[in-house]
């Protein structure tokens, strides 16, 4: 079972010790919001990219052939 971005974005903020306070500073929007979009878990490509500057990590993205979502 792979981790939804929302859960890897968590894991991270944990090992880097931010919270998602720190992270949504560094995105120009506030804790609440940011909040929202981690239990949405549902982001833009342009958002992701945005989240993992902030974070000081890399996204990559991949294509995988038969790859299928429950």
């Amino acid at each position: 079972m792979e981790l939804s971005f929302a859960e890897k974005v968590r894991i991270v903020l944990k090992r880097k010790n931010m919270s998602v306070e720190d992270l949504a500073k560094k995105l120009g929007t506030t804790r609440q919001n940011l909040n929202q979009q981690l239990k949405r878990d549902n982001f833009r490509c342009e958002d992701m990219e945005k989240i993992c500057r902030g974070l000081g990590c890399s996204l990559v993205i991949e294509i995988r052939e038969g790859a299928e979502r429950p």
